[in-house]
């Protein structure tokens, strides 16, 4: 179990550090999606930040940048004509596997290294990691929304959860501290999303963040080295991709690894503790013995105080 508390009259969601917080983010991904009210203003924010992105993925499209360009290619390979099995992506209106047409808008939306950015700092919970990211994960909702016969006002709400899921792991653990490339903390809230939206049960949904945790961490090797490539740009579509297809995989039946969080040899305890094994250059160390993760994971369901809103 969880064991998720409430504050603020519901308007969020704290997942102590003791608790299982990779089935406490599913709960709150399908509790989000089915009931949050958030303040018109998180939802202009979010839709800007949505503009924003398509605009910028758009005109990569259409300038035919190399990444977008090659990475079409590859999801024109993968055409269903199964509309609720299918997705589009930007510039075209083949119905595709859905990870592949978020994993084309990921890329095309990143390729001018334009489009929003957040910054996890939240010195009111002394949540001050300082971990970013960006909105390259949109296109998680539009496809699930588009194969679900979802609204619009669905799609939106559903860009906020992921954001505010990625934003608020941004907050506490920062990845590149550890030469983790940022993208981690957007496939997670992928997962959770994603399965949310296609019906996935919180255990399934549990299991594909476990999956993403176990099998798919991408290091900053994408971004550095002498001369930067494709991958740096197509480095969120990547992971996208991955969550996804983790969504199908628990899905269908596969058991990926349970309460990731608190596993002892995930990233997190690994480079944080407790029982602590990788130490950065003088950095601390946690060789506390507990079954626990790091950190304290704060979740908006409310209200206006969203990590979206900076």
């Amino acid at each position: 179990s969880s064991s998720s508390s409430s504050s603020s009259a519901a308007a969020a969601v704290v997942l102590p550090a003791s608790t299982n917080q990779a089935l406490g983010i599913a709960q709150y991904a399908i509790s989000f999606m089915n009931g949050s009210k958030p303040d018109d203003a998180v939802l202009e924010q979010t839709r800007r930040f949505y503009v924003d992105a398509s605009l910028c993925g758009t005109s990569a499209i259409a300038l035919k940048t190399n990444a977008p360009a090659v990475l079409a290619r590859e999801a024109l390979r993968y055409a269903v004509n199964d509309p609720t099995k299918g997705a589009t992506f930007l510039g075209s209106s083949t119905l595709v596997m859905p990870e592949k047409a978020a994993l084309v808008n990921g890329a095309a939306v990143r390729e001018w290294d334009s489009n929003g950015t957040n910054f996890g700092y939240n010195p009111a919970l002394n949540h001050t990691a300082g971990e970013f990211g960006h909105n390259d994960f949109y296109g998680v909702a539009v496809a699930a929304c588009q194969m679900t016969g979802r609204s619009g006002a669905d799609a939106l709400l559903a860009m906020a959860c992921i954001d505010e899921i990625r934003g608020r792991l941004a907050e506490v653990f920062s990845l590149k501290s550890y030469k983790v490339d940022h993208v981690v903390h957007g496939a997670i809230a992928s997962a959770a999303v994603y399965g949310t939206l296609m019906g996935a049960t919180a255990e399934q949904i549990e299991m594909a963040i476990g999956m993403v945790v176990a099998h798919h961490i991408p290091f900053r090797a994408i971004r550095a080295g002498k001369q930067l490539s494709d991958s740096k740009g197509s480095s969120a579509a990547i992971s996208t991709e991955a969550a996804m297809q983790c969504v199908h995989r628990t899905m269908d039946g596969f058991l990926g690894p349970r309460d990731i969080f608190r596993n002892p040899e995930a990233i997190f305890r690994l480079f944080e503790g407790p029982g602590q094994m990788l130490q950065k250059v003088d950095g601390p160390v946690n060789r506390e013995k507990a079954d626990a993760s790091p950190f304290d994971l704060h979740l908006s369901n409310s209200g206006s105080d969203f990590s979206v809103m900076g």
